[in-house]
């Protein structure tokens, strides 16, 4: 099936508000997602170095059964702050959990590192996930691209920052029917974006005269064989292991209990393997959230299916829609 054909806005999900905020001079920012009647929720976190937020309450045995946000972030684990921006919007829209003594907005989040980019003294904070919040609240359509948590993502990261490119947030939508699928993402990978329909790189790992791509995973065996021709030196894993992380959110109206929406959260990572190679490596910090509404009845599998292919078309518009900056060139660079 044409996938295409079926597009949506995301403002379509009329159960879902989403919302940037950034900070350009600085290449950071927030990008969040709210569901002011609650969603169940669910989330798989496979990296080695997370920076998240409320992540254990996503336990199918933990009471909670609903969030109200997801916040998506840059600023490593500083950036979580945005999310008590997001608490204090929600706090006072009377929207939040209700414990009998004053209601607890369910805020959930990650934050990739893009502190090396421009400077590591300006993070998203408070102020910031708040204002993202008023932006969600405008019914205006998010922008993808150098906005939001994808403001100071980059990608092609194995040989250093002199073989980066710069990529950003990618939102892709679908409706089927009554159903609604939809993937958010911001993808700040230590490999490479590939076109999900021909397996060409979009975005990654420069080659020296940055004229083309590298392939990381070509560098990485290079490495294994011993052989530094390509750039004349070895990555440094200490560097390497601490500056990646694609974090990510699956929309749906489907009705889903936190059981499903978790295993939906750990499926979704096929997504994350269609659009980005290698993935998951050990210095990739990658999350997915899931946050379902509950409006439609429909088979699980289907949904997961669903939920794969927008997530790594998704991760395409995080690269087409990237346009190079901070010195960084991007997918739109080799148009």
């Amino acid at each position: 099936m044409d996938l295409s054909k079926h597009e949506i806005k995301i403002t379509d999900m009329k159960a879902f508000k989403v919302g940037n905020a950034q900070n350009l001079e600085a290449a950071t920012g927030c990008t969040v997602i709210l569901c002011p009647e609650g969603a169940s929720a669910g989330v798989s976190v496979v990296g080695g170095s997370p920076a998240s937020r409320e992540t254990q309450l996503l336990n199918p045995v933990n009471t909670v059964q609903k969030i109200h946000a997801v916040s998506l972030s840059g600023g490593s684990a500083y950036g979580l702050e945005a999310g008590d921006g997001v608490m204090q919007f929600l706090e006072e829209k009377g929207i939040g959990f209700d414990t009998g003594f004053g209601l607890v907005p369910i805020v959930c989040g990650a934050s990739l590192f893009d502190l090396e980019l421009v400077t590591n003294q300006v993070r998203p904070d408070k102020a910031m996930g708040y204002q993202a919040c008023v932006n969600a609240y405008s019914g205006k359509e998010p922008e993808m691209g150098n906005f939001g948590a994808g403001t100071g993502a980059t990608v092609g990261k194995w040989l250093g920052a002199a073989g980066y490119m710069k990529s950003g947030l990618g939102i892709y939508a679908v409706q089927l029917g009554t159903l609604q699928v939809a993937a958010i993402v911001s993808v700040n990978a230590l490999g490479d974006i590939i076109n999900y329909d021909d397996g060409h790189i979009m975005a990654g790992l420069l080659n020296a005269d940055r004229t083309g791509f590298a392939d990381t995973c070509d560098a990485m065996y290079q490495t294994v064989e011993q052989t530094r021709e390509l750039w004349g030196s070895h990555p440094d894993p200490e560097i390497a292991s601490h500056t990646n992380t694609t974090i990510s959110c699956i929309l749906t109206n489907a009705r889903l209990d936190k059981c499903q929406c978790n295993k939906l959260a750990a499926i979704a990572n096929d997504g994350y393997a269609r659009g980005i190679r290698p993935v998951h490596t050990s210095a990739d910090g990658d999350s997915i959230f899931v946050m379902a509404s509950g409006e439609v009845e429909v088979g699980f599998d289907a949904v997961a299916a669903l939920a794969c292919e927008c997530m790594a078309r998704a991760i395409n518009r995080s690269a087409s829609e990237a346009k190079p900056a901070y010195g960084l060139l991007s997918a739109q660079s080799f148009r």
